[in-house]
């Protein structure tokens, strides 16, 4: 068993003089191109199965890409022109049965990416469910120090991290959240809106612009607090916020934490 991913990007154009569904040179940037003041989406499918012994292909790519745009770019477009106020969540669960059967059962799940940085997922074993992601950006100083190594034990596992001063990161950090699809539509309904103001008020209100080991008993050793590593600020990040989420109502369902220290460098809790 194999597991087969593909990004397909296109635009949602707008309707009448410089839009509508206009041809394309450029498959790097989307089919349908982008025209006038288009919506730009990417999905990201996944599928999985065995390989064919002859030709090495489990599915060849140019299926997924037909898949995308015909089972689920018009259902997107309709939405987008028709009922634009629409949860995408409930959108991409009206394009799963049709990407389903264009996959013949290989298909696995689905990430809607809506912008850079706001995403929805959707498994076939679990329509009646979503994984919203955001991201979301705070500064913010720390020392890596542990309490029970002496200070050259200190500098020669940290070096320049351990600098007593403590130093900064711009720290990027993607909540995923489980939602039910489906509910009713309404107060108590946990949309994006609802998880930038939790993520807002539980988080950044804490931890944006400070010395965690100073500023924060979540990370002042001196109280109980635990060394700051992108590994502990993502736990800590994920039970402050779980709670919070929990209490929204509407079912919602904090799944992982993932926080960025630079580019290059993240941790996700629960693994």
């Amino acid at each position: 068993m194999l597991r087969l991913s593909r990004s397909v990007r296109f635009a949602v154009n707008p309707a009448g003089p410089g839009g509508g569904q206009a041809g394309v040179s450029n498959g790097y940037g989307g089919v349908p191109a982008m025209r006038g003041l288009g919506r730009h989406y990417q999905l990201h499918l996944t599928c999985c199965g065995e390989a064919d012994p002859v030709t090495g292909y489990f599915l060849d790519i140019k299926v997924l890409d037909r898949a995308a745009r015909s089972a689920a770019l018009p259902v997107i477009e309709a939405a987008c022109q028709e009922r634009p106020e629409s949860d995408p969540q409930e959108v991409l669960a009206e394009v799963m049965p049709g990407l389903a059967k264009e996959l013949r059962g290989g298909l696995e799940r689905v990430r809607w990416h809506l912008s850079p940085t706001y995403s929805v997922e959707m498994a076939v074993n679990d329509a009646r469910h979503a994984v919203i992601r955001q991201r979301f950006e705070f500064a913010a100083a720390h020392r890596l120090h542990a309490e029970g190594l002496s200070d050259a034990e200190n500098r020669a596992t940290f070096g320049k991290c351990n600098n007593p001063s403590g130093h900064g990161h711009n720290y990027v950090l993607e909540p995923a959240v489980r939602v039910p699809v489906g509910g009713a539509v309404g107060p108590g309904r946990f949309t994006l809106a609802e998880l930038e103001a939790v993520v807002d008020r539980v988080i950044m209100a804490r931890f944006d612009h400070t010395h965690l080991n100073v500023d924060t008993p979540h990370f002042d050793q001196s109280k109980g607090g635990l060394n700051p590593s992108v590994e502990n600020i993502a736990k800590v990040f994920f039970e402050l916020l779980g709670p919070a989420i929990g209490q929204t109502g509407g079912g919602a369902e904090l799944v992982s934490m993932t926080v960025w220290e630079t580019e290059k460098t993240s941790a996700t809790y629960p693994a």
